[in-house]
């Protein structure tokens, strides 16, 4: 089913997708993977899902496709400091303070949030997610301080070892 779907996986921009019909009922393809790189998702029944996997690694298996698990996609998401519900974003972070602003529209009418985020923005934003490398040795991992001298001016939200990069990084 996706070796038909090639040419249209091939042309999604960015955050755009598509529906097909399934054997076991509509599918989702679209292009908002969350790692900074060229990558796609799909959505499909969970009676399909053992079908496409080996679809998928049978046909991809020439151009070195792979199955990697959520380490991979973190450090990928830590080189281009991209944020993740639960750590980054979280009810007590707004889209502003995690640097995602673009990410919605403050004039849309009457949402949920809309006048303290206005509030938020025009008063000045009073914290900001940031992407930092660690010196030294080790990982700074979540609910770690960040000092600047003795005062303290932060928490990591999360952090790991980019083996891109061949640093530790973190976000705080």
């Amino acid at each position: 089913l996706l070796v038909d779907c090639a040419d249209r996986i091939a042309g999604l921009d960015f955050y755009t997708g598509f529906t097909v019909a399934g054997p076991g009922g509509e599918w989702i393809v679209s292009r908002t993977g969350y790692t900074g790189e060229h990558g796609y998702e799909i959505y499909l029944p969970n009676i399909d899902a053992v079908a496409a996997w080996e679809e998928l690694m049978d046909k991809g298996a020439d151009l070195g496709v792979a199955p990697i698990g959520l380490a991979a996609r973190d450090t990928l998401r830590f080189e281009v400091c991209y944020c993740l519900y639960g750590h980054e974003l979280a009810e007590d972070v707004t889209p502003l303070e995690a640097g995602i602003g673009w990410a919605m529209r403050l004039k849309k009418p009457n949402f949920m949030g809309q006048a303290a985020l206005l509030a938020q923005k025009a008063a000045g934003v009073p914290r900001r997610i940031v992407c930092l490398e660690v010196t030294g040795r080790g990982i700074a991992r979540q609910g770690a301080k960040v000092l600047v001298g003795d005062r303290e001016v932060g928490v990591v939200t999360s952090g790991t070892f980019s083996p891109t990069l061949k640093k530790p990084l973190a976000l705080a």
